[in-house]
């Protein structure tokens, strides 16, 4: 890449600031002034958070060779707080000699880190101490400089092993706590079985392993287990259902392999080293960044001393500045409620009262409680207003075609919902309609509306058979309400999905002779979404999960007009004749007679 396009990918990746230059990353020398774990440190509770993980610097402390420069640069950039970065972990190897001279040098660099009291982990790797040891071997270089006692200012350090080669380290992040064991090169059973007891110990905390050697990768980057790293992972990794990601260097190239333990869930395990790469790997860092709400870590790997010299590079160096082929570049997908709930459940918040959903214009609230599984025949309106729904079968179909359901929405107010089996060429399926003496009949909401529901679409909803399901709207049509625009046989509004599971709420206002239109984006099967349709009296905005759509018209539309009969749930009515019934949840429904803030909307 030239100069330009390689600042505008650094930008994209999170590398850099918005606007930011390429040399914006801390220069060689001091450290910013901003670089300070306690005045510039990470966001704990943030959902977006990064674990910096830094693999075998052997080449840059070795003897009379090597140099701390582009270590210094990275610590630095660690620390500088652009990448809400909460943990560094390094993999081994970090001398080339395992000599006092060398633990010396990069002492002196990890300080920078000891200072800001920025937490961090070691491990030994073959390189730091005599590979033919295991971590009974005693007194070390190592030992002496990365020994347990150099952690007693650590935040998150939670103890070692007797032999102080094996530690654990607790650190805050995404608003809840996670465990890190950092082993031995060659951990003993005595430290594997210290391991099995942190991990006993500390039973609903989600754990990475980090160890010097465990799966290496050929040049495609697939990983396999070493001879050693399969009794590691039969001893340790398999039987422990909360390690759920492991980090080695030792061998290159990168790679990564995904292996299913004694629970069937799935363990990430990754290789990452890079000193064959130039000058020695030049301190290149893995990002792992989480992101709880996307359920994903995005993978990125960095220089950052070069990154910072990028104007003054030759070829070769511009090469080295990030690595994206697919072993260095990429993300994972983990739905972190599921694969922690088998040793850390998120607790199920009670439902909250009803009473607390009656906001100032509240017209109906409908929440769906019932026996899971039982035919539902009516629904209260809990507002007290008399807007009950009474249950309509079409012809040939069954009671359970509409039934109560144990499923719902963590944010919705209630814990149970609808389900409704619909379709349509016949139309089939149940759905419920608002009595013929519910007030909400005569309603236009001339100073405004906000419709709001939750709802789960199954995963066979695009199978052609469900195209504009409706879950709220009118049975009489725009032509009963006296519009001759566009169609009129079509209902004078409704909360339709299109056959690519869009939202659409179209309108015929009480202002405008045709329909009115907002138009949502394709929506995630098998997931709860909240929508909220939201008129202030002169325009209407359509929400996703809280958020504004693109597709909301700026042409005044004023109410809805009343083509007389009943409002439906779950339906869609051409002509003022029911078509077909909704295929999918529904959770709880509102209605206000005015424009909601989101901030009032059920969401909670």
């Amino acid at each position: 890449m030239n100069d330009s396009s390689r600042r505008t990918f650094l930008r994209g990746a999170g590398l850099l600031g918005a606007g930011a230059a390429v040399s914006a990353l801390p220069a060689l020398g001091a450290p910013a002034a901003s670089a300070t774990f306690g005045h510039h440190g990470p966001d704990f509770e943030d959902g977006r958070f990064t674990l910096a993980v830094l693999p075998d610097t052997q080449y840059l402390f070795d003897a009379d060779r090597g140099d701390p420069a582009p270590l210094d640069a990275t610590l630095r950039y660690v620390t500088g707080g652009d990448e809400n970065i909460v943990f560094l972990a390094h993999l081994g190897d970090l001398t080339e000699n395992g000599q006092p001279g060398e633990f010396e040098q990069i002492s002196r660099s990890f300080q920078h880190l000891d200072r800001r009291r920025f937490p961090y982990s070691t491990l030994a790797g073959n390189h730091d101490v005599k590979s033919s040891t295991d971590d009974q071997r005693g007194r070390t270089p190592y030992l002496d400089a990365f020994g347990p006692h150099r952690q007693r200012g650590s935040r998150t350090f939670r103890g070692a092993s007797p032999d102080g080669y094996n530690s654990h380290h607790v650190f805050r992040a995404g608003g809840r706590e996670w465990l890190l064991l950092a082993l031995d090169w060659r951990p003993s059973a005595g430290g594997l079985e210290w391991a099995r007891s942190v991990l006993a110990r500390n039973p609903r905390l989600p754990a990475i392993l980090t160890i010097h050697e465990l799966v290496w990768a050929d040049e495609a980057g697939q990983a396999q287990f070493s001879e050693f790293g399969q009794k590691v992972w039969d001893e340790l990794v398999a039987g422990n259902d909360q390690i759920f990601l492991t980090l080695n260097g030792h061998y290159w190239p990168p790679g990564r392999m995904v292996k299913q333990n004694n629970a069937g869930h799935d363990v990430h395990l990754h290789i990452t080293n890079y000193q064959d790469r130039y000058y020695g790997g030049s301190a290149m860092i893995r990002l792992y960044r989480f992101d709880l709400a996307r359920n994903v870590i995005d993978v990125r790997t960095v220089s950052p001393w070069l990154a910072d010299q990028a104007p003054r590079l030759n070829e070769l160096q511009r090469q080295e500045i990030e690595r994206t082929g697919p072993a260095d570049y990429f993300s994972l997908e983990i739905d972190f409620e599921s694969r922690f709930a088998g040793f850390a459940p998120v607790p199920v918040p009670p439902a909250r009262p009803a009473e607390r959903q009656l906001i100032r214009g509240t017209v109906a609230y409908w929440r769906f409680e019932g026996r899971d599984g039982a035919p539902v025949d009516g629904v209260r309106d809990l507002s007290g207003r008399g807007n009950d729904l009474v249950r309509v079968t079409l012809p040939g179909s069954a009671p359970e075609a509409l039934r109560f359901s144990g499923e719902f929405s963590g944010r919705q107010p209630s814990r149970s919902s609808l389900r409704f089996d619909g379709g349509k060429k016949p139309a089939r399926g149940g759905y419920l309609r608002t009595a013929d003496s519910a007030p909400m009949n005569a309603e236009t909401f001339a100073r405004g509306y906000t419709v709001e529901a939750f709802v789960k679409l199954p995963a066979d909803f695009k199978d052609g058979k469900h195209a504009w399901a409706a879950i709220f709207g009118r049975q009489g049509s725009g032509g009963k309400a006296g519009k001759t625009g566009d169609d009129p046989g079509e209902p004078s509004a409704t909360l339709s999905l299109s056959d690519g599971a869009a939202f659409q709420w179209a309108v015929f206002p009480v202002n405008q002779n045709g329909i009115s239109t907002c138009w949502g984006h394709e929506l995630k099967l098998e997931e709860w979404i909240h929508v909220a349709a939201v008129n202030d009296g002169r325009r209407t905005t359509l929400y996703v999960d809280g958020c504004p759509v693109l597709r909301n018209p700026k042409t005044p539309a004023a109410g809805i007009a009343n083509p007389g009969g009943s409002w439906l749930i779950g339906a869609y009515a051409y002509d003022s004749i029911v078509e077909q019934a909704f295929h999918g949840w529904l959770g709880d429904v509102r209605v206000v007679g005015r424009a909601l803030d989101p901030r009032e909307f059920m969401l909670g």
